[in-house]
């Protein structure tokens, strides 16, 4: 039920299925809310990120996640990616609209865009999957 009052109200805030598509990025997603965070790296041996990320629930955001190909490189993140509505994941210029993600992997080198609008406050991470190592993992704070 919680779910599906989410949807309703998101489809509201974007002026119901499909109109923010139709007629450009309008409410919630209008170029005035939304903001571009610093990328994220996949590399072998390097941090994910400088510092954690702070969100504000409501707010749209576009981030970029860069695997360098140095590895297969993977980010896990179900707890963050479920605080999030996600718009958009777009992947060498194809637009993928997802009903849901649990996990990214880049098995080259590459770019992936993701624009969201973060949800639920909280505290999260984006991860390598296996690592232990703190600069291997991005603590988001959406509040």
């Amino acid at each position: 039920m919680k779910r599906l009052l989410a949807l309703a109200c998101t489809a509201a805030l974007l002026g119901g299925p499909g109109m923010a598509h139709e007629f450009g990025f309008a409410g919630i997603l209008s170029k005035s809310n939304k903001e571009d965070l610093p990328e994220l790296t996949l590399s072998v041996g390097k941090p994910i990120a400088a510092e954690p990320l702070k969100l504000k629930s409501g707010m749209a955001y576009e981030i970029e996640i860069v695997a360098d190909g140095t590895g297969e490189l993977a980010l896990e993140g179900a707890g963050f990616f479920r605080a999030i509505w996600v718009n958009e994941v777009v992947v060498n210029g194809l637009e993928i609209r997802p009903y849901g993600i649990d996990s990214l992997e880049f098995d080259e080198a590459g770019t992936m865009e993701i624009e969201f609008v973060a949800i639920k406050p909280g505290r999260y991470e984006l991860k390598q999957p296996g690592s232990t190592g703190e600069s291997q993992r991005v603590e988001i704070i959406i509040e």
